[in-house]
Formats: C-alpha cells, structure tokens, sequence
C-alpha cells in the first residue's frame, strides 16, 4: 500500500505552465535516484494524457543505466512514442542490441519484447540478429518472450521473418525442454497462421505426443494456448483420438474456467474419430460435471458457460440431458443469466422431463421482470411446437396464465397459440372462443396480429368472426404495418369462407384504405392482389388465400450445421459468446506501419457512388385508377368453401 501512495505523488491532471521545459532540465541530472522520480513524472504524464513528445531525445538518453526500474520506464516511454518519431527511435537501437546481449536475461528479455512493441519500419532490420540470437538464448525466459516477438514482428513484415528462418526456430522450440517456451512457441505459430491464411504450423502425432508432455507443467494460459492448438489435428484413427482424450481429461477438473472449456471443446472434436462406444459412453458423462461447476460461479462466468452451453448442447444434448435442474433460475440470478438458462432448458427439454419444465415455466410467468415472464410464456408455446406429445399440457398451462388477466402474459399467451396452431391445425381450436373474452386486453402490434390470423383461419368456425374484425377494422389507418397485412388478408379469408353482405361490405372498406390511404407499398400490393384475384376469379382467389400450408417447426435458435461446426470449434472464444464465426467480427487487417520518415500513405476509399444526391429519394409508382373493381365486388357469389385444413404460413 505504501509503494501505491507513493507512486500518486507522480500524478497530476493538470498540466502547468513550463512543466516541459522543467523536466527537459530535470532529466540531466546526474543523480540516478532524482533522474529516476523525473523519468516517473514524465510517465505519468503520459498515462493521464498529456504531451511528453518533445522530451523524447532526452528520456532515450536515460537508456544507458544499470538500474532496471528506470530501464523498464524509458522502454515504456519508447513504446508509446516510437511512432510519433521514427527517426529518433533509431538512436536508441545500439542500446537495444547492447542490451540483448546483457549478462542478466531479465534485461535480454525487455529489450527483445521492446523492439518487438516498437512498430518503426528501420527498426525491424536491427531486431533479426537479437531475435535470432534470443531465441538459441540458454535462459528459457528469454527464449519465451522472444518466441511472441517472431509473431510480432510477422505482423510488421511477414517477408522478413520467412527470410531469417524464424518460422523454422519456432518450430524447433516446439521440442524445448521448458513448458513455457513450448507454449509460447505454439500461441506464435497460431497467431501467424491466422494471420497469413496459410498452413505454417501442422501437427503431427509426435508434434502432439511433445505438446501434450508440456500440457501438465505450463501455466493455465499455456495450457489454452496448447489445447486451442490440438483442435486443428486430426487423429490418425480411433486408438489415437482416444489417446489424446485420455490425456486431457484432467484438465477438465482444471480451477480456470477457460482451460476447462479449452479442453471440453478438443475432447468434443476428437470424440467424433471414436468408435468404440464403450470407450464414448462412458466419456461422455464426464464431461457434465465440469459444466455443472461452471455454473457454480459468480454470475459473468456463468453467463459466459451458458453461451458455450448453448452451443454444445445443440449438438450433444445426451451431456446434460440428465441435470435440467442445473439450470433452474434461482431468485437472485441476474437477467441475462436467468434468460441463457431458460434458453438451455428449452432445448433440454424432451417428453420426460416436461411435466417438470413446465411447473418452472408457469413459476417464472409469475416473476415481477416482464422480459423473463414473456420469455417464459415463450418457452411453454416452444415446447409444445417442438414436442407434440406435450402439446395438450403446454395449452393447458397457457389457459390457466390467460386466466389471471395479466396483460402483457395474455398478450404473449395468444402469440404462442397462433404458433400452436399452425403446428397443429384443427386440433386444438376448442380454446379459441377462451381467446376472444380477451380482445379487450390486446394493445400490442403482434399480439393483434396474432389474433386477427385466428380469426380470419378459423372465420368458419367462429359464429361473430364480422363482428371481432370489424372491431379491429375500426382503428385500420392507425395500426402498425404487420397488424394491416394481416387485417386485409383476415377480411379476404372471412369473405371467401362467409360471401354474406356484411364481409362484403367489410372488404370493400379495408380494399378501399390499403389501395388509397396508406404509403405501405406492402400493403398496396397485396391488396391489389387480392382485389384482382376477387373481381376475375374467385375460386382461384380460394385456390391461393385457401391453400394448404406447410406446418411450422421450432427452428428460432438452432444454428446452421456448418456455423454450428465453426462455434464448436471456438468454444471458449468470444465467438461462443457473440455466437459468431470470429471472421464476422474480427478484422484481419495488419496496422499500419510507421515508416522511418514519419510518412504513411493513407488508403483510399471507394465512395461506391457517395456523390450521388442523398436527398433523391425513390418515387413510388403511380396508383392506377380501378373505378370498376370495387363497384363489381357487391355482386360475387362465392360459396363457403369447406373447413381450412391448414393454418396459412404467410397470411
């Protein structure tokens, strides 16, 4: 605490009047211990953002000392100043390449890493020979650090290090005696695999057998770096895959979250080459309890176990098939935790363990957090589209959370229903009449259009279809766009199914407001549609409105096989967490280097026609004039049509 309260001394925001030209005096003492407390003040300067730039000839003359806290300090002052002046920089190469050759390794090591940090085009030259020498360097500290300066340097000039053969070293230190070098040497080759797009580092069995020896004795950092590394090699056959699971099953009981999903997402990649099912059996049901235990932890971990979860059990559901009540929320859970394990429960779910399920669904629609409740209601309508068996169970537990008239769990209650529906059409309209004691309590754009589609499917069998539409027709103008496609075409569904005066009287006014009063082009065409396909054919017009649909699956929240192999791939990445592929957000493009003189063309940018007029804007087409389509629809006869044998997909 001490060392703390004497480092804030350094600190002060405000920058006065002079300070520069005092330090520039300041740093020419010759007393090391006051030139140190200078060198401190110009840094933390620096850190809170001032401009220490001009001080740079004179910090870089403070290089040539003994003392490594003030070393370590100039080297820092390098780093973050080095671009701003590249030809300065180069006085302070003889004392980098001096000090690569120090007696102590600490001093070696800082000034490989340094250069390294140092993005300067003309400093690049003189790093390869201390490069080259630290990594053969007989302390493995210093070959460690020089192994990530060859990825460094990669970045600045690719052609570089292919040219010295520093690809070549690293490989070679692959087989280093020390752990820590080994992992290293392999966190560099990834990175420059991922940076050049093509094959630098490919794994062999012995490769694998020298990496998994230095598994045990690396540091949890090491360990990702290594496990992340094996994901790419594909074993040999079944004994070999089995091998190497064998191996890495420790480090699932590992205290670092990270090494546990490391080594989770390699055991999952090398199960697939096993073909031995008393072998996969058995190593399966290992791998839940490491899971289990992640979520025993504070809540951001959990958080981020549950996005992996997610993912692995889309594919491998048997893991945790048997421990749902794991992922029961408990009163304390944050939000975003409580809605990744409702997630997780919904894709566990199966025909044994509904009952349970639903018993938690009904308790969490219950809870004061409205996004939680509707999320719970959501998942009820999930199980009941995903599991047919459980269907009736799922409408039963909706009517009794209809029944409490809790506004926004009704609206959300007739939105999963209209979901049931199309899944199992004339199975379970018994409720709908249930449904309409509770138009009253509809004020949300999907909720209405929910059920104005019941509605308009069902018109035959409900006595006052009319009469339920026209309430809605009513506030037409003023509804939001999905609600109108689905009024206009509810109209044209009770029409057909009842040609009475009064839906024809109803379809003349929602034609007459979609063709005339509204700028939704959406809605004008379809409802020039249908008044073309009403005024010249109407059987056709049952033919198309009428038609049999495909029935719907729960498909809201599995992934595409090929994405689904690339999140399994990056279990324990930010992807897993994003739930996207690492090309979608990361971008692999190299920085800019800063060039000796100081000058870096800057791209261009194609403007992709940025000159054009921003204010032109797309001029709708004309409305024809149709004075007689209207006029003939009073006088169709159309027969009611027999029951609709599907719900409509797109209606």
């Amino acid at each position: 605490m001490s060392s703390s309260k004497d480092g804030k001394r350094f600190f002060n925001t405000t920058a006065k009047k002079g300070e520069i030209h005092e330090l520039k005096q300041e740093l020419k003492t010759p007393d090391k211990a006051k030139k140190k407390d200078v060198v401190k003040k110009v840094i933390a300067a620096m850190t809170v953002g001032h401009d220490v730039a001009p001080l740079f000839p004179d910090v870089v003359n403070c290089m040539q000392t003994d003392d490594m806290e003030l070393k370590k300090l100039v080297y820092l002052y390098l780093i973050n100043y080095a671009k701003t002046q590249p030809d300065l920089t180069l006085m302070a190469v003889n004392t980098f390449v001096k000090d690569s050759l120090d007696p102590s390794p600490l001093i070696r090591a800082l000034a490989v890493r340094t250069m390294g940090c140092i993005r300067v085009d003309k400093i690049t030259e003189y790093l390869c020979d201390p490069l080259d020498r630290c990594l053969k360097d007989s302390d493995p500290y210093v070959r460690k650090t020089s192994a990530v300066c060859v990825a460094k340097l990669y970045d600045i000039s690719p052609e570089l290090v292919e040219e010295r053969g520093f690809l070549d070293n690293l490989k070679d230190m692959i087989s280093d005696a020390n752990p820590m070098v080994v992992a290293n040497s392999v966190a560099a080759l990834s990175e420059i695999h991922s940076m050049s797009g093509k094959p630098v580092f490919e794994l062999t069995s012995q490769t694998v057998m020298k990496l998994l020896a230095a598994l045990n004795e690396c540091t949890e950092w090491g360990q990702v770096f290594i496990l992340d590394s094996l994901v790419d090699y594909s074993p040999k056959d079944s004994k070999d895959a089995e091998s190497v699971i064998e191996r890495i099953i420790p480090r699932l009981q590992h205290a670092n979250c990270a090494v546990v999903l490391s080594a989770l997402k390699v055991i999952l990649k090398f199960l697939r080459f096993v073909s031995d099912e008393d072998f996969k059996g058995p190593m399966v049901k290992k791998l839940a309890a490491p899971l289990v235990t992640l979520l025993n932890t504070e809540p951001q971990v959990q958080y981020v176990a549950l996005r992996n979860i997610n993912i692995i059990i889309q594919r491998h559901k048997e893991i945790l098939q048997n421990n749902i009540k794991v992922f029961f929320c408990k009163y304390n859970d944050p939000i975003y935790v409580k809605m990744e394990k409702l997630e997780a429960l919904i894709k566990l779910a199966n025909a044994e363990n509904i009952d349970q399920l639903l018993l938690e669904f009904k308790e969490y629609s219950t809870e004061i957090d409205v996004d939680f409740v509707r999320k719970s209601v959501r998942a009820i309508g999930r199980c009941a589209v995903s599991i047919a068996e459980s269907a009736q169970k799922c409408i039963d537990v909706l009517l009794g959370l209809i029944e409490t008239r809790v506004n926004y769990v009704v609206q959300e209650a007739v939105i999963v229903i209209k979901d049931i529906f199309r899944k199992y059409p004339n199975k379970y309209e018994s409720i709908i009449s249930t449904l309409c004691e509770n138009l009253d309590t509809l004020d949300e754009p999907e909720a209405k259009a929910s059920m104005v589609w019941i509605i308009g499917e069902y018109a035959d069998r409900i006595d006052n279809a009319d009469e339920l539409l026209e309430t809605f027709l009513e506030t037409f103008p003023e509804e939001t766009s999905p609600v109108q496609l689905q009024l206009l075409t509810a109209t044209v569904k009770l029409f057909l199914k009842k040609p009475t005066e009064k839906p024809q009287e109803m379809i003349q006014l929602v034609l007459s407001n979609a063709t005339q009063e509204t700028d939704n082009p959406d809605l004008r065409d379809r409802a020039y549609i249908y008044w073309r396909l009403l005024s010249t054919d109407p059987e056709a017009a049952k033919d198309v409105i009428l038609s049999e649909k495909p029935v719907i699956a729960d498909d809201t929240a599995s992934l595409d096989p090929e994405m689904l192999d690339g999140l399994l791939a990056n279990i324990g990445t930010l992807a897993s967490v994003y739930q996207k592929l690492p090309d979608t957000f990361v971008a692999r493009v190299r920085p800019a280097v800063q060039l000796a003189a100081g000058d870096f063309q800057a791209p261009t940018l194609d403007d992709g026609g940025a000159g054009q007029d921003p204010a032109r804007a797309e001029q709708s087409a004309p409305v024809p004039d149709m004075p007689d389509l209207l006029g003939g629809l009073g006088d169709l006869e159309v027969s009611a049509p027999a029951p609709a044998a599907a719900a409509a997909a797109a209606a």
